[in-house]
């Protein structure tokens, strides 16, 4: 009898956490269609960033290939300025940053030497920077998206396990989960982009095999990442090293260093940034070399009008992955709490619930009384077994005596507790 009025107990919480997977669900399925919503202007900014890149290489090539009056000029001018940036540089890089002179010496000394002045006269590092910020967006996206479709695959799996948890402690009355049952269809598809590493699913995965771990956990080192890129994408559209001049140190704060030695260390155009402190550089980019032909002016300005595009769509696209990062780090709060709250019950799938319900009472003893309060009703020590949890011994207030309704209710509430945690 006191088995069957502590499962009664059970019973009602295993309901109640079924439709907290419910919730779980719904809110999934909703940041779903909003997520949905997000990859598509994602995927049309980037391709209208990459149409402006394309656009602006295409006029850069353009334009270099009406150089031929200014070659003789300009590469006498180029191998004054070459020694000349390359120690300005190195000078600033090893005053401001920690460490890698040599191989950034070694990096920019092979740069130099594949490069032409035409690059200090159309800006060309601009284009190198919007390359390499392209393939860093790539990265970030492809981090954010594999962590959001593990989010969504724990958040299924918790959902199949409660049904069947659902569906054999009440298999005659179906209807209420029925039309959520029906909601459980094939994830939207998504639309296209890189696929999901393998090797990453694999690791991530067991989060959601114990549900009590949490979803966060997954978000943690991304949160980090995201902030970090985001600092150093704000900083690359600055011109950083506006401060220098020969002799003195970039007066700039140590965020704006940090970025600065991060950019020359992974490209070497950025070096081109100085190009203002050496005099033969500055002479290539006085060279007029439109003269007698007006449409270069032209291309040109259609050059600058197309990496200014491209800038703007790269930075809308750096708002749309934050907007992302919101969207999942909200999502995963709530999804969270939900978790912690009522996961717990997906871990039943499995079990095979006695004749008796799921919770068995095999002892129940009246403890020692207290010589404190002889005249005090002793307590008493009833031991218990939960689903598939090893026995144990709970205590109930004295007071309370074994017929009382409210005395199974203490005993299934702390044995539910203790299988929680």
């Amino acid at each position: 009898e006191m088995s069957a009025a502590g499962s009664k107990y059970i019973d009602t919480e295993v309901e109640n956490a079924i439709n907290g997977v419910k919730q779980m669900k719904t809110l999934m399925d909703k940041t779903s269609k909003d997520h949905q919503a997000i990859l598509h202007t994602l995927e049309e900014t980037k391709r209208r960033k990459e149409e402006a890149v394309q656009l602006a290489r295409e006029k850069e090539q353009q334009l270099a290939e009406k150089q031929e009056v200014c070659n003789e000029t300009m590469l006498a001018l180029w191998e004054e300025c070459k020694p000349c940036l390359k120690h300005t540089c190195m000078r600033f890089y090893s005053r401001t940053c920690h460490s890698g002179s040599g191989l950034v010496g070694r990096q920019l000394e092979e740069f130099l030497n594949r490069s032409s002045p035409f690059s200090i006269w159309v800006n060309g590092e601009r284009i190198d920077s919007l390359l390499e910020r392209d393939q860093r967006q790539d990265r970030q996206f492809e981090d954010m998206e594999e962590r959001y479709g593990l989010l969504e695959d724990g958040v299924d799996d918790i959902f199949q396990d409660s049904t069947q948890v659902y569906s054999r402690m009440y298999p005659f009355f179906r209807a209420p989960f029925g039309g959520f049952r029906e909601a459980f269809r094939a994830p939207v598809q998504h639309i296209y982009f890189p696929p999901r590493s393998e090797r990453f699913s694999r690791e991530l995965h067991p989060f959601f095999q114990h549900p009590h771990h949490g979803f966060h956990r997954l978000f943690q080192p991304l949160f980090e990442m995201t902030q970090r890129m985001l600092e150093e994408a704000q900083g690359g559209w600055e011109r950083p090293f506006s401060g220098f001049a020969p002799g003195r140190v970039l007066a700039v704060g140590w965020v704006d260093e940090r970025m600065v030695c991060r950019e020359i260390r992974r490209n070497s155009a950025g070096c081109l940034r100085l190009r203002d402190e050496c005099e033969k550089c500055r002479e290539i980019l006085s060279v007029d070399c439109w003269q007698t032909d007006p449409a270069q002016s032209q291309l040109r300005e259609q050059l600058e009008d197309a990496l200014r595009l491209a800038e703007r769509f790269t930075r809308r696209y750096d708002d749309l992955l934050r907007a992302f990062q919101a969207e999942m780090l909200n999502t995963t709060s709530l999804l969270d709490q939900l978790n912690r709250q009522f996961g717990w019950v997906s871990r039943l799938a499995n079990l095979t619930q006695g004749t008796d319900g799921f919770l068995q009472v095999t002892t129940v003893l009246s403890k020692t009384p207290n010589l404190e309060d002889p005249s005090a009703p002793p307590d008493t020590q009833v031991t218990v077994q939960l689903f598939d949890s090893e026995p144990l011994s709970l205590t109930v207030p004295g007071d309370i005596s074994w017929d009382d309704p409210r005395f199974m209710e203490i005993v299934a509430e702390q044995a539910l507790q203790h299988y929680k945690q």
